[in-house]
């Protein structure tokens, strides 16, 4: 396995040049707003919807931006990740555009849609018991055997770059509309989607708030904000937001996001659950839980924002179909 340097922490022009490197691959997602969304809310409320992204959630672009840096002799193997199943695809997608093989390391129980959705994208699939065994072992060892390169979640400049992406093309978009923005609510996991629109905030917002949006129980970020560390979450519990399920915060997101973050909001699994009906049934849009959470904060009220600009990440839409029937159904 060829090491990746870890080269700096990365910074808003890293953000900058991911995205020239991501023109013509990456989907440039629209902002969506709802009058429902702004009486309920009392702001001016603008969505980013990476659901509608290639592969279906925002990881593509911290894939693209990693694999397609990678020389001959950094792919000579292919490459590896762990991952429940967007980063999964991610890699697997951007693996296949550039003529590679891709082996992804997944929980036995990762959504069915995410499976079938990965190995359709040409990837190899190896399986592991979440409570049981160590996916970054699994993962370290099988790139090690094959001399591929392993592409980790969030945990490297490259990726934390290319998910920034997303939060540079939101700003942008919002000064088009007139609009200075005044919260930012992110969903976040390990944090690399949330650090790299941290980052980019900071540069073209500064006065705006951030804010990492988590399921309860798996609220490390906010644990750690408040800490001052990073913190853990209990092992063994479970969440319907598979896609932002992490142990503990990223050392490298969590040195990029601690400084620049205003706190951490965490919401309930009904509150999830009436965030996913609301995309469904007012935006039109099929968001999966874990990219239901900050619209879930913003639907319940988690923050302020009346009379203000604020904006929030949809950051993935790959929920399996039982699991829309159920949340759908429900009363």
């Amino acid at each position: 396995m060829m090491a990746v340097p870890q080269f700096k922490t990365p910074e808003f022009s890293d953000i900058v040049e991911a995205s020239q490197r991501l023109k013509g691959r990456a989907v440039r997602t629209p902002l969506v707003r709802s009058d429902v969304l702004d009486e309920v809310t009392g702001g001016r409320i603008f969505l980013k919807p990476e659901c509608l992204q290639r592969t279906g959630s925002f990881k593509f672009r911290g894939a693209w931006n990693f694999i397609s840096r990678l020389n001959a002799q950094d792919n000579s193997g292919g490459v590896v990740a762990y991952s429940s199943g967007n980063h999964a695809q991610g890699v697997a997608a951007a693996a296949r555009m550039m003529g590679i093989p891709a082996l992804i390391v997944m929980p036995e129980d990762a959504p069915a849609i995410k499976k079938r959705n990965t190995v359709a994208l040409g990837a190899e699939i190896v399986t592991y018991d979440r409570f049981g065994e160590n996916r970054e072992t699994i993962g370290n060892a099988i790139a090690s055997e094959r001399s591929a390169q392993l592409v980790p979640p969030y945990e490297h400049p490259w990726i934390i770059a290319g998910q920034g992406t997303a939060g540079l093309e939101l700003v942008e978009d919002l000064k088009e509309h007139g609009e200075t923005l005044d919260t930012m609510l992110v969903c976040t996991g390990g944090g690399g989607l949330t650090a790299g629109v941290a980052l980019t905030v900071q540069a073209m917002a500064p006065d705006a708030k951030i804010y990492a949006c988590e399921p309860e129980g798996f609220d490390d970020y906010g644990r750690s904000l408040v800490a001052g560390e990073r913190v853990s979450n209990e092992p063994g519990a479970m969440s319907i937001c598979d896609a932002i399920v992490t142990p503990t915060p990223g050392e490298l997101t969590f040195s990029v996001n601690q400084p620049r973050l205003s706190g951490g909001l965490a919401v309930s699994e009904d509150e999830v659950r009436t965030a996913v009906r609301f995309a469904f049934e007012t935006l039109k849009l099929v968001v999966e839980p874990g990219g239901a959470v900050a619209l879930a904060a913003l639907l319940a009220g988690k923050v302020d924002c009346t009379g203000k600009t604020v904006a929030a990440t949809l950051s993935g839409g790959n929920a399996d179909a039982e699991l829309m029937l159920d949340i759908l159904g429900a009363s």
